[in-house]
C-alpha cells in the first residue's frame, strides 16, 4: 500500500509541472505519431509519456516486447514493453493494435506488476482481437534458427532478443500456422489449432536443433492449450476490434497519439536489412497497424538521440570503440530495457537521421541524451559516408556498403556544464545550444523538444 502512495502521489505532484511544459509546446492540432529516427533507445517513452495528457488515446502498432520503452516521474521509473506508455496518464485509453504481436504471459506480467505499484489496469486497456500471439514454440524457433544460421554461414547471429517475435511474424505470414488473440478465446476451435501447428513445430524444430546440436524437448498441444486457456480466461476483457474501435474514436474528434516500437532504422522494409526487427517501426506502419485510413496522421515527433547506439550486430559506422564509447555507455547506462544487454555507443550519425526524416516523414523532432555529452571536449557529427573515395548521394540500401563507410565527421565544440537542471532553453550552455542548432539546421527540421535528463520533468521546450 506504501509503494501505491508513493507512486500515485509522485505522478499527481507532476502533472502541473507536464501540463505548464505542454502548454509552451503548443501542438498542433490533429493526431501525433512519435517514431525513433535511430537504432532504438532513443527515449521514446519519455516522449510518449510527455504528450499523453493532450491525447484522448495512445495507440501501439508495431512490434512485441522486444521493445521496451521506459518512463521516469520523480524516482519512479517503469519499464514497459508491450503496454502502450500512456498508461501511466490517468483516463488515456492505451491501444495494443492489430501490428502488434502479443505475448500472454508478459502482457499480463506487465499488468500485475503496474497494479502492484498502483497503477489501476482495467478500462484503460484494449488489445485487437486481430493481434497475433507469441506463443513458446516461436521463442524456440527464434534462439534455435539464429544459432543454425550462425553455425552454418559461421557468421554473427541477427542478435535476435529471443522473444520469439520474428517468428510469430513469419507465422502471420504463412498463414496456416498463426494464432490470433480471438483464436485464442475460442477454446473449442482453439484446441485442433494447437494440435496440428505444434504438430509442425516440433518437426521443424527437432531438425533445426539437430542442425546446430541443440537439446530439444518436444512441445505436448495439450499443455500448451492448457496454459493458453489460463491465459484467455484473464485478458478477454480487454479484446476487442481495436480498428473499430480507433476510427469510432477517429469520427467522435477525440486526438490519438500513435507509438512507434523499435525505430526507423530497424524496420524490416527500410532499416539496415538483414540486421533490424520484423516489423514496419517507422510511422509508415501505422495504417496497416491500426487500421486506420491512410494520411490519417498529420504531425509526427521523431526521437533523436544526440549521439548512436545499437543493439546487437548490424552495421555502425560512427561506432566508437574505445574509452570514449565506454563512458558513453555507462553515463548514458546503455543497458537494454529489455534484454539487458550492452548497447554499442558511438558519434551522433546525422546522414542517417536525414534518411530516417524522410521516410518517417518527420514533422517535428524531440532530442535526448543530451546530459551524456557534457564534459566531452570536441563533439563529433556525422554528416555523409564516402566509399573509395566517392561520397555517398543519401543512404545506401546495402547493409554491406554501409559497414564499409568512411564516416564525415564536423567537429564541434563540447561543453562542461552540466545542463539536467536546466528548466528553459536558453538557460543551456551556449556550446550545448550551437550543437542542438547545427543538428537542426542539417536535418532542416524544427526541434520542439530536448530532454536534459530522464525524468518526466526534465523535459524543455526549444523557443521558436
Amino acid at each position: 500500500m506504501a509503494d501505491h502512495m508513493d507512486t500515485a502521489g509522485s505522478i499527481a505532484g507532476l502533472e502541473a509541472k507536464t501540463l505548464d511544459t505542454l502548454k509552451q509546446l503548443d501542438l498542433a492540432a490533429g493526431h501525433w505519431a512519435v517514431c525513433g529516427l535511430q537504432w532504438g533507445d532513443e527515449g521514446k517513452g519519455q516522449i510518449v509519456d510527455l504528450l499523453t495528457q493532450s491525447f484522448d488515446l495512445v495507440v501501439r502498432y508495431n512490434g512485441g516486447n522486444n521493445a521496451g520503452h521506459s518512463v521516469q516521474i520523480g524516482d519512479q521509473k517503469f519499464a514497459l514493453h508491450l503496454i502502450p506508455s500512456g498508461i501511466l496518464c490517468p483516463n488515456t485509453l492505451n491501444v495494443v493494435a492489430n501490428g502488434v504481436v502479443v505475448d500472454p504471459p508478459g502482457i499480463l506480467e506487465e499488468i500485475d506488476g503496474l497494479t502492484q505499484r498502483g497503477i489501476d489496469i482495467g478500462d484503460n486497456l484494449r488489445i485487437s482481437s486481430r493481434a497475433h500471439v507469441v506463443l513458446p514454440y516461436h521463442k524456440i524457433q527464434d534462439s534455435l534458427f539464429d544459432s543454425s544460421l550462425a553455425k552454418a554461414w559461421e557468421s554473427p547471429p541477427l542478435g535476435t532478443t529471443g522473444r520469439g517475435i520474428g517468428p510469430c511474424y513469419g507465422d502471420k505470414a504463412l498463414r496456416s500456422t498463426a494464432i490470433r488473440m480471438n483464436d485464442l478465446l475460442k477454446a473449442s476451435e482453439l484446441k485442433p489449432m494447437l494440435a496440428r501447428i505444434v504438430a509442425v513445430k516440433n518437426t521443424m524444430l527437432g531438425a533445426l536443433a539437430k542442425s546446430c546440436g541443440q537439446p530439444f524437448e518436444p512441445l505436448d498441444a495439450g499443455a500448451l492449450y492448457e496454459a493458453c486457456g489460463k491465459h484467455a480466461d484473464r485478458l478477454h476483457r480487454y479484446v476487442c476490434d481495436t480498428a473499430h474501435l480507433l476510427n469510432s474514436s477517429n469520427e467522435a474528434g477525440k486526438k490519438i497519439l500513435f507509438e512507434g516500437a523499435n525505430a526507423a532504422l530497424l524496420d524490416i522494409d527500410h532499416g539496415t536489412y538483414p540486421f533490424v526487427t520484423s516489423s514496419s517501426c517507422s510511422s509508415l506502419g501505422i495504417y496497416p497497424g491500426t487500421g486506420m485510413p491512410g494520411g490519417t496522421v498529420k504531425n509526427v515527433m521523431g526521437i533523436v538521440k544526440l549521439y548512436s547506439s545499437r543493439v546487437g550486430s548490424g552495421p555502425f559506422p560512427t561506432e566508437l570503440h574505445d574509452q570514449l564509447g565506454q563512458q558513453i555507455r555507462e553515463v548514458g547506462k546503455e543497458y537494454g530495457t529489455t534484454t539487458n544487454r550492452p548497447r554499442r555507443c558511438g558519434w551522433l550519425d546525422l546522414a542517417a537521421v536525414k534518411y530516417t526524416t524522410i521516410v518517417s516523414g518527420a514533422t517535428a523532432l524531440a532530442c535526448t541524451g543530451l546530459s551524456v555529452l557534457a564534459g566531452i571536449e570536441r563533439l563529433k557529427v556525422c554528416t555523409g559516408y564516402r566509399v573509395a573515395g566517392q561520397i555517398l548521394d543519401g543512404f545506401p540500401a546495402d547493409a554491406d556498403v554501409l559497414n564499409s563507410v568512411e564516416p564525415i565527421f564536423e567537429e564541434l565544440a563540447g561543453f562542461d556544464q552540466p545542463v539536467a537542471t536546466c528548466t528553459s532553453y536558453k538557460q543551456l550552455p551556449s556550446q550545448a545550444r550551437d550543437y542542438l542548432d547545427f543538428t537542426e539546421e542539417y536535418l532542416t527540421i524544427p526541434i520542439r523538444v530536448v530532454c536534459v535528463g530522464q525524468r518526466r520533468d526534465q523535459i524543455i521546450v526549444k523557443d521558436a
